[in-house]
């Protein structure tokens, strides 16, 4: 049999089109002793470092490839009538080295230059530049010169052909391909009529000819999943007519397109054996290219007066040391200096400096730089430099947790910056290296277990709920997959004993639904096969790379349609290996949140807030924290943190370290003990007493990774280098490392003097906690911003909350829950105003916090930066006419006005919403004041351009503005909502608040938060219907989704059938309804609660429902007619609920209800009988 290669091949990287996993091309070439695989992906380089990576494991040559998209000119976008952009398809191979910079090159090229929608496109032009180091092919039926033999002739085919000779010499080869294609696009030519041409042409010029099969998938029952994914791509059905053109699907002609065996393919073209010999010659020609490289820094220009980045780092050290240790010790000249030689050996120092720059340019620019993250928080170089904010030697922070000197690799600082300032540190970064030289990281979007079942259910034309069913059914766990849970011996062993017991029944039910013989289990079966398919693509969230030249020199690059950035072809997963330097720039909500609270408090109260010099062992701060009042408060806001506040009452910033710490899986059951220790409510312990040096701060608890690192240090004389590989083999479970560790920490402890079977317990405690131990650094770190919340919020409460509620405004739940929490600290929160609001939320002289001009919808930064402005120089508006006359109108326009007087900021006029944009015909309100300004603004103008302007003349009276009906409340508050998402003036249920306090069981939010723990409740709610839906299902019965509000938050409600029926009367939209529920498990999705509805009322009439009387209780020596005409008082004619006196004499008591008079209870009957202290109770 003749040896044979395949050099055609796609894999999932050619999104959604190929649905060949790479590890899977390279077995099935091993298996069958095939030399060598090429990936040829559509236009992209994508899977090029993951596929060598794959090759060189598989021990098979992997040969890098593209298959481009050629056209005549790669700069033409316009294509107008009958002209459209024609793509050739034009298959190159890396011959070498440089063969592969210039096939990274072109494709980075065919998205700078010739992206046209999501073509990448190159052209000759640019392919004759770029040749050298290549290998090309005439390619598929697709390509240049197939399809001039299809539609233009031999002779125009021969002369394209010698124009590839030309370009390529004797690396170009004539490709053939038998996949049995008929008559193509109607010209009744099959694809072995042009096989036939191009072997006379290969004859006629002495060229090779090599067979290759266009290989998109692996096994040809793979055609079927992959015809599914060609769908997914264009949002096609199956049902879908295949074919070119409006309601016609784009499918492959056969199931002829997977990665064929040698014997396969030596059957296909035995008569031209020689083709498939001749890929032995291109598999030989080729030296794969070298893709790893050591990291490549960035030129980093230093001053003229030192020789070397590492005496400047050192210069720039030591200056930074007489700000951080004014009493600079030896201990610490000892730790700088040790930490500078470490940098100095690894070839590091340019990367610190690099950082440094950016940091300190970004505090120029005024852009808040967070405290420090991870492990770089242990360098006091770093602390030094003003990377980090964190002394490392005051907690105990490890320098060789960060970059351990005896096992160098590439030190990883990640930088957080306020969001809104981050990306003029990446500008800075831009201007500095060159847009060239700084990129961002791509990332795949794969389609998951529960993703893929809902495509192919879309695809094969599935009920949507079916889809629904079966996705709900997929077990809920972070590692389960399809492949995982349909593993031909049962669910995989090791998820299966990582997931719960209902976890476990979901799987082995899901897998019955997966051997059903039918549509189901088909489309479970096929979304098996294409789970893994890359999607998609996107950009990392954070990541930077940052190079010495250009970037194209060093990897493939793409573009983003959201971006001006480039981006890698290659992923955050092998960009370091790739050569390139990777920083990550993290914009950190938190920063801005303090940076504005400052800005706050300093219009405010002139008072400077230095965050590092916030004193750590704040009074008043720690309170905040012990009383567990730290909604808003950074990494401390969840209620079982705040629960375990009030327990711990910390009193020092350590306990807050190590809160930080213990607050997750794993460590959280020692809180109880850590609480107790530090209350001396529990005895605390050591195994050895060398150990309270390092753990006297966490009361005998091992917290922290740091702690291991140096009790192994101390107690066997591990090195700073073995006590950090302890670490890392602990957190990895890397047994043999762990087995040698264990034998020196044994031998050299028992050296010191320790008991061998102490140490034995130690090291056995160890192996428990490290998989969960914390890094002492990064909680250090963000437990110092953390502490500077909580000072903000303990000192300056109300410009706190008014900078937490601005950075929360696209979120309006949380709006909704830190409103909440203002009113619970005693801060007001006023709507908006054209005289007092800002452009965000601030506080006013009073105190109150006041809602932000440019939060309101179609406002806009612009409009409001004006109004303010104009204010700030000319003193407060007292009419929309004055709006109109001062500020600029091309700015300050007629949406942006309507949309502020809806929103209440003109209220202040006493003058109500509605008679600014209510229209009679002759114009609204706002017309009539834009008039009025334009006229204003347009005499000043005259009459400065006049040399005898008449001053006089300038004063035009204000007109009146219509006087129309003000709205209800009901629309005053909706509109308000549209406009700034949330009811700022009232709420609709404000005038049922005693309903709802006192016949409710649950808000709409608490039952999202204990969800199943409801289960067979009796739940009660109150709410208003915001949104409904009727519809009528397939069976012809009527059903309805409605979305009811409350206080806390929203939540859709379904009701069906008869169920509907009886309760219809009480839907629609706006109604304020009384519900009586059940909790139930969704059918939907058996992990939530639904409620089966009981009842439905109105909840004007739910007093008269819930409440049949109020029993007033009083001892028979205070009744007295002053009294009783009081009580008397609150009798109300319209009244519905019963009222009943009980009076007590010594130790009897009489009950009397009165058949005559009534109570109509609300909040104000409420608050007058409690004003007459009286006792009273509802029946």
């Amino acid at each position: 049999m003749t040896q044979y290669s395949h050099l055609h091949c796609h894999s999932q990287y050619s999104l959604l089109d190929g649905a060949s996993p790479i590890d899977d091309m390279f077995a099935k070439a091993k298996a069958d002793g095939m030399r060598a695989v090429a990936l040829t992906d559509h236009g992209n380089m994508f899977g090029a470092f993951k596929f060598v990576n794959s090759g060189e494991r598989h021990g098979v040559k992997p040969i890098v490839g593209c298959e481009f998209y050629m056209v005549e000119d790669r700069f033409r976008r316009s294509f107008v009538g009958d002209t459209k952009d024609k793509r050739f398809h034009q298959l190159l191979l890396a011959k070498n080295q440089k063969g592969y910079e210039n096939l990274s090159l072109l494709c980075s090229i065919g998205f700078m230059e010739g992206l046209y929608g999501k073509y990448p496109r190159i052209d000759r032009e640019i392919l004759k530049k770029h040749s050298e180091g290549l290998i090309a092919t005439s390619c598929c039926i697709g390509a240049e010169i197939p399809q001039a033999i299809l539609f233009k002739g031999e002779a125009e085919a021969e002369k394209l052909l010698k124009e590839y000779m030309e370009i390529f010499g004797e690396d170009f080869y004539i490709e053939l391909q038998r996949h049995g294609i008929e008559n193509i696009d109607g010209t009744g030519m099959s694809q072995e009529d042009v096989n036939q041409v191009l072997i006379r042409f290969a004859k006629k010029y002495d060229l090779k000819t090599i067979a290759t099969n266009d290989s998109h998938y692996m096994e040809e029952e793979d055609s079927l999943p992959h015809d599914i994914l060609l769908c997914v791509n264009t949002g096609s059905k199956m049902s879908d007519p295949k074919g070119y053109g409006k309601g016609m699907r784009f499918a492959f002609p056969n199931n002829e397109f997977y990665f064929k065996t040698q014997e396969e393919m030596g059957r296909l073209f035995a008569d031209i054996p020689e083709a498939l010999d001749n890929t032995n010659i291109i598999v030989d020609s080729i030296t794969t290219p070298k893709l790893t490289r050591d990291v490549l820094l960035p030129n980093f220009i230093m001053p003229p007066e030192f020789k070397t980045q590492d005496d400047y780092l050192k210069y720039l050290t030591f200056e930074g040391a007489k700000k951080r240790y004014p009493q600079m010790t030896i201990d610490i000249e000892e730790r700088l200096l040790f930490e500078l030689s470490v940098i100095k050996d690894s070839g590091y120092p340019g990367y610190f400096l690099i950082v440094q720059d950016f940091t300190s340019a970004a505090r120029v620019m005024g852009v808040s730089v967070g405290p420090g993250r991870g492990s770089a928080a242990g360098s006091a170089v770093a602390y030094c430099l003003g990377i980090t904010n964190v002394d490392p030697i005051a907690y105990d922070l490890l320098f060789e947790r960060f970059l351990n000197p005896e096992r160098v690799s590439l030190p990883d600082i990640d930088i957080d910056f306020d969001d809104e300032g981050r990306q003029k540190v990446i500008d800075y970064v831009i201007d500095k290296y060159g847009q060239k030289q700084v990129a961002q990281i791509i990332t795949y979007g794969s389609m998951a277990a529960r993703s893929s079942i809902k495509d192919v259910g879309r695809v094969l034309d599935i009920p949507l709920s079916e889809v629904n069913k079966v996705t709900k059914a997929f077990p809920e766990h972070l590692s389960a997959n399809l492949n995982k849970v349909l593993a031909p011996d049962g669910v995989q062993k090791k998820l299966k004993d990582a997931m719960n017991a209902d976890q476990n029944k979901a799987a082995e039910e899901f897998r019955a639904m997966a051997e059903q013989d039918d549509e189901i289990g088909q489309m479970i079966q096929t979304a098996k096969r294409l789970e893994g398919s890359v999607r998609n693509t996107g950009i990392h969230a954070c990541g930077v790379i940052i190079t010495p030249d250009d970037i194209t020199k060093y990897v493939p690059v793409t573009t983003a349609k959201d971006s001006n950035l480039l981006v890698t072809q290659f992923d955050n997963s092998v960009v370091e290996s790739a050569g390139l330097l990777k920083m990550d720039f993290l914009g950190l909500k938190t920063l801005t949140i303090i940076k504005d609270a400052i800005a706050i408090i300093k219009a405010r109260h002139n008072v400077d807030i230095v965050e590092d010099d916030i004193p750590l062992n704040d009074k008043k701060t720690l309170e905040l924290f012990s009383k567990g009042n730290t909604n808003g408060v950074f990494q401390f806001e969840s209620p079982g943190m705040q629960k375990h506040l009030k327990a711990l009452k910390p009193d020092k910033f350590e306990d807050l370290i190590a809160m930080n710490a213990l607050y997750r899986p794993g460590p959280m059951e020692y809180i109880k003990d850590f609480v107790e220790r530090k209350h001396g409510r529990q005895v605390i312990k050591y195994d050895l007493d060398d150990m309270e040096e390092y753990l006297a701060d966490t009361y005998g608890i091992t917290v922290y990774k740091e702690q291991v690192m140096l009790l192994s240090q101390k107690l066997a004389g591990f090195t700073k280098g073995q006590a950090d590989s302890l670490r890392k083999a602990m957190g990895k479970k890397q047994i043999e490392l762990m087995n040698k560790m264990f034998d020196l920490f044994i031998s050299q402890g028992t050296e010191r003097g320790h008991n061998e079977e102490i140490l034995k317990k130690i090291w056995k405690d160890w192996e428990a906690f490290a998989s969960y131990a914390f890094n002492k650094s990064h909680s250090t770190c963000y437990a110092y911003l953390a502490f500077h919340t909580g000072y903000l919020k303990a000192h300056y409460p109300a410009e706190f909350m008014a900078s937490v509620l601005t950075h929360n405004m696209n979120d309006i739940k949380k709006v909704s829950f830190f409103m909440d929490e203002c009113k619970w600290m005693g801060i007001e929160i006023l709507g908006p105003s054209v005289n007092e609001s800002e452009q965000k939320f601030s506080v006013n002289k009073d105190g109150a916090i006041r809602f932000g001009l440019a939060a309101i919808k179609g406002v806009g930064g612009t409009a409001a930066e004006e109004i303010i402005r104009e204010r700030r120089q000319n003193g407060h508006y007292t009419s929309v006419f004055e709006i109109c006359k001062r500020a600029n109108q091309r700015v300050v326009n007629k949406k942006s006005l309507e949309n502020l007087a809806i929103a209440g900021a003109f209220d202040e006029f006493e003058i109500n919403r509605a008679s600014y944009v209510t229209d009679l015909g002759q114009g609204m309100g706002i017309e009539m004041a834009i008039r009025f300004g334009n006229q204003v603004q347009s005499d000043i103008a005259n009459s400065q351009a006049s040399l005898f302007g008449d001053a006089g003349s300038l004063e035009i009276k204000e007109p009146e503005l219509p006087k129309i009906e003000a709205w209800s409340l009901m629309e005053k508050l909706q509109r308000e909502k549209e406009l700034v998402g949330i009811y700022i003036s009232g709420h609709p249920l404000n005038n049922y608040k005693f309903e709802i306090d006192h016949f409710t069981t649950h808000s709409l939010v608490a039952l999202e938060e204990q969800n199943l723990a409801l289960l067979g409740a009796d739940i009660k709610l109150a709410g208003m219907i915001s949104a409904v839906r009727e519809a009528v299902s397939k069976n012809g019965k009527p059903y309805c989704i409605f979305i009811l509000e409350d206080f806390s938050g929203t939540r859709e409600f379904a009701m069906f059938g008869e169920r509907y029926t009886e309760n219809k009367a009480w839907i629609s939209l706006n109604a304020q309804v009384f519900i009586a529920a059940k909790g139930d498990k969704s059918y939907r999705d058996p992990a939530m609660l639904d409620l089966n509805i009981q009842q439905m009322t109105f909840l004007e009439d739910t007093v008269s429902h819930q409440l049949k009387k109020v029993t007033i209780s009083l001892n028979a020596d205070e009744v007295n007619e002053e009294l009783m005409e009081k009580i008397y008082d609150l009798i109300d004619e319209r009244g519905k609920v019963g009222l009943a006196f009980k009076i007590r004499n010594k130790d009897k008591a009489v009950v009397a209800k009165s058949s005559r008079y009534k109570l109509q209870m609300d909040e104000i009957t409420k608050k007058k009988m409690q004003d007459l202290n009286l006792e009273f109770r509802f029946n």
